[in-house]
């Protein structure tokens, strides 16, 4: 287990949940359900990640990164409907010594989307993570016409630091991102 690190958290509405393998079957229900609106934003995905077996292999091996606080990923429920993923928030490429720093992204379900769900969660989770896992720096790569999320980025005081050209291979074709970071205001 990460050392301070919780395997659930809650906020006023949410449970941010890191999920065991057992409970494949939501992730994949959030997926497929979210498949269309999801991949303009993301990499190309095979007919084997809508997989129960995909989800069940993939639930085990960040749990595992869990552990080793490698790669953390909070699957996001509302906390009136606790058996229906909404969202994830994932930390990754963490960096430890001089470095001290971590990206995050983050995903929500079409229909909760401007709902202030995802602005809940993070304002939970990133002191957290800056806190335990002693990250000075989290950077987000968000895309030029992704408004809400630069939004969101910029209420929770990421600033903006530069473009990113074709960084990304999203939908099957390389996207330039803007780089937003979050400096933790606390000493680490």
């Amino acid at each position: 287990m990460v050392p301070g690190m919780l395997v659930t958290y809650t906020t006023n509405r949410l449970t941010l949940n890191i999920l065991n393998p057992s409970m494949a079957g939501l992730v994949l229900d959030f997926y497929v359900k979210n498949r269309f609106f999801l991949e303009p934003h993301e990499p190309e995905r095979t007919k084997r990640f809508y997989t129960f077996e995909y989800q069940h292999s993939n639930l085990s091996c960040e749990y595992n990164a869990f552990i080793r606080h490698s790669y953390i990923r909070y699957w996001i429920l509302l906390d009136n409907c606790p058996d229906r993923v909404i969202g994830t928030v994932c930390f990754s490429n963490m960096l430890k010594g001089a470095f001290a720093s971590c990206m995050i992204g983050y995903k929500l379900g079409k229909e909760y989307c401007g709902k202030g769900y995802m602005q809940e969660a993070l304002t939970k989770l990133i002191p957290i993570i800056c806190k335990e896992l002693s990250i000075h720096r989290i950077e987000a790569m968000v895309m030029p016409g992704n408004i809400p999320s630069i939004n969101l980025l910029n209420r929770l005081h990421f600033i903006e630091e530069g473009y990113l050209h074709s960084f990304a291979k999203i939908n099957g074709a390389w996207e330039d991102h803007i780089l937003y970071t979050y400096i933790n205001p606390e000493p680490i």
